[in-house]
């Protein structure tokens, strides 16, 4: 019946009032049909949706049946971490050294808390915590525990004796949170590198580990990518090259009255880094603040290769001389005017030693002369020298995996006038890190290739040519000659044919002017020289040899030793044979370009 016919059709009550018979009849029918047809219809309604829930019920267990079976068949796999929404990521992936040796990974470790109001003797809890961490104060926990407070941070990590110290009080108040720790295996070694890491966000049960400085601060994202936790990071540093490294310099600092040193050991052919040091040095398990006051230079995470940026000295010279040699100024046999001092306006140039009224350019390197440089540089000009320090990167910051890169930027001259180009090519008015002079001695013996440093595996590589190959070639014979019967000769390792400069710069004062008794002594050089493999640098700050009857500061007499040494153990480490006898350097070049 359709809803809208009327209950009292008024032809049918008319029909029945003639006929005699009740209205109200008529009426309750049309009640009764019209309840039945929405019955019926609210029926059919019910009976769909039954049907359909059905269907759907079927459909579901039905893809339920076919992944289980998927999953039954599959090969079973390690669960994994998904990321949900924020959270916290306590989880970070290891750091391996280029051998797979672990310089940093994670350790499940606890937090300590306390409950007050769970206490039952709260001065026994706190005399008790002071027996086993002396570094705290029973008054100090005593008013935390009885100040109503309901949550007490104790301690962010403990040991594992320390759980079972802290267990032994027996006190229901005192409670253990469970966490990773960053955990540096190697304690110094290659503190600098790795930089140090802290604690994040942190909850009761777990705490985010964050990086703070180094390596682990600039590759932090990679570091926590949950998509990445089970890809180690592989660094291009060789471990036992960075503990040899490391113990000779720390050796030589100590003999040598050094207040700090450098070194860095990198691959001329592809800028990776296998050993970076330097002293003094921290922990990074135990990671010290930074300083508030005094220099910074002189704190223990002040990194010394990247972020100590000093004049150099001397072994700045062998760039002017590469870039005359490749603009054709000179050969290595040409005669330069030696005599000394040398007048440059209201300046004079003077020599640590009188060498005459001439010397090759050969000896100007391996005699190391000021006024021989000065001399060089100036038929090189201002702009072109300017130009050629900036193509080998001394003009801007090294582009390496550190978070103190960035900052770590060279002090160049305002003004680059001629005496201004004069003082840079012997290696003052210019302020460089060690790093910096890695990189640029890498490009002068490889063939001539810029390379870009880096801490990662297999990131490195080789960029424009910026001298010759017989630029490369002419260099690599004059370093090997400073070595030989220079200024260098005590770093003439029988077998391993080491090339290089030396370098000592007075100290400059704050306050300007340079220290008449305080020095930075440098050696950059590279081996085997006949086949460039490692460009070696080595710097130390205030070193004083004693074992004459006169003190000796200069490089010759301190970093130069110091870096023999290195070599010496360093080279069977790397693989490289001692030679029988002198290789003829030219003959034996390799291409660093595929």
């Amino acid at each position: 019946m359709n809803p809208r016919t009327p209950l009292r059709p008024l032809a049918r009550i008319l029909d029945a009032r003639a006929r005699g018979e009740n209205p109200d009849v008529i009426e309750a029918e049309n009640i009764r049909t019209r309840h039945e047809a929405m019955h019926d219809r609210a029926r059919a309604r019910a009976e769909s949706r039954l049907l359909l829930l059905v269907a759907g019920f079927c459909v579901g267990f039905a893809l339920i049946g076919i992944r289980m079976a998927e999953l039954a068949a599959a090969t079973p796999q390690e669960p994994r971490v998904v990321a949900t929404g924020r959270g916290i990521q306590a989880q970070r992936a290891d750091i391996l050294d280029r051998s797979g040796n672990v310089l940093a990974t994670n350790m499940v470790t606890h937090a300590l808390y306390a409950h007050p109001r769970d206490m039952v003797d709260p001065a026994r809890a706190a005399r008790e915590l002071v027996r086993i961490f002396p570094d705290m104060d029973e008054a100090r926990l005593l008013k935390q525990f009885t100040g109503g407070g309901a949550f007490h941070w104790l301690r962010r990590k403990l040991s594992p004796e320390q759980v079972q110290a802290v267990h032994d009080i027996g006190e229901p108040g005192l409670l253990f949170g469970p966490r990773e720790m960053r955990l540096y295996p190697n304690g110094r070694l290659a503190a600098h590198v790795l930089g140090g890491s802290r604690f994040g966000d942190e909850a009761v049960h777990s705490a985010e580990v964050i990086g703070v400085a180094g390596l682990e601060k600039a590759m932090d994202d990679r570091l926590r990518d949950p998509a990445r936790l089970d890809e180690p990071l592989h660094l291009s540093i060789d471990l036992p090259v960075q503990a040899a490294v490391a113990e000779v310099l720390h050796s030589g600092m100590q003999l040598l009255n050094a207040k700090g040193a450098a070194a860095i050991l990198m691959d001329v052919r592809s800028g990776e880094i296998l050993a970076m040091v330097s002293l003094p040095d921290f922990d990074p398990n135990d990671r010290p603040l930074p300083p508030t006051q005094g220099d910074p230079a002189d704190s223990p995470i002040f990194n010394r290769a990247l972020q100590g940026v000093y004049e150099l000295g001397s072994v700045m010279k062998v760039f002017p001389v590469a870039q005359a040699l490749e603009l054709g100024l000179v050969t290595p046999d040409t005669m330069i005017n030696s005599s000394s001092p040398m007048q440059m306006g209201r300046f004079r140039i003077r020599d640590f030693k009188n060498y005459g009224p001439q010397l090759s350019v050969t000896d100007v390197i391996v005699k190391s002369s000021n006024v021989g440089t000065a001399r060089i540089v100036a038929q090189v000009g201002p702009l072109r020298q300017q130009a050629f320090l900036k193509e080998l990167g001394f003009l801007d910051a090294v582009p390496v995996e550190l978070i103190e890169a960035p900052r770590a930027r060279p002090l160049v001259p305002k003004k680059w006038s001629e005496i201004h180009a004069a003082t840079v090519s012997y290696g003052h008015g210019l302020a460089a890190s060690p790093l910096h002079l890695a990189t640029a001695y890498a490009a002068l013996v490889n063939g001539g290739y810029k390379v870009t440093p880096t801490l990662i595996k297999g990131q490195g590589g080789i960029g424009a040519q910026v001298v010759s190959q017989r630029t490369s070639d002419q260099m690599r014979l004059m370093l090997r000659k400073t070595v030989v019967r220079g200024t260098a000769k005590m770093a003439d390792i029988p077998g391993y044919l080491v090339g290089g400069k030396t370098g000592t710069a007075d100290k400059q004062k704050p306050g300007g002017g340079y220290h008449k008794e305080k020095v930075m002594a440098n050696f950059a050089g590279a081996f085997p020289m006949n086949d460039p493999r490692y460009v070696v640098v080595v710097s130390l700050d205030e070193p004083v040899e004693t074992s004459g009857t006169e003190a000796r500061r200069t490089a010759g007499w301190t970093a130069v030793p110091v870096t023999a040494e290195i070599v010496r153990r360093v080279a069977p480490l790397l693989g490289l044979r001692p030679q029988a006898i002198e290789a003829d350097l030219p003959t034996n070049v390799t291409a660093v370009r595929n």
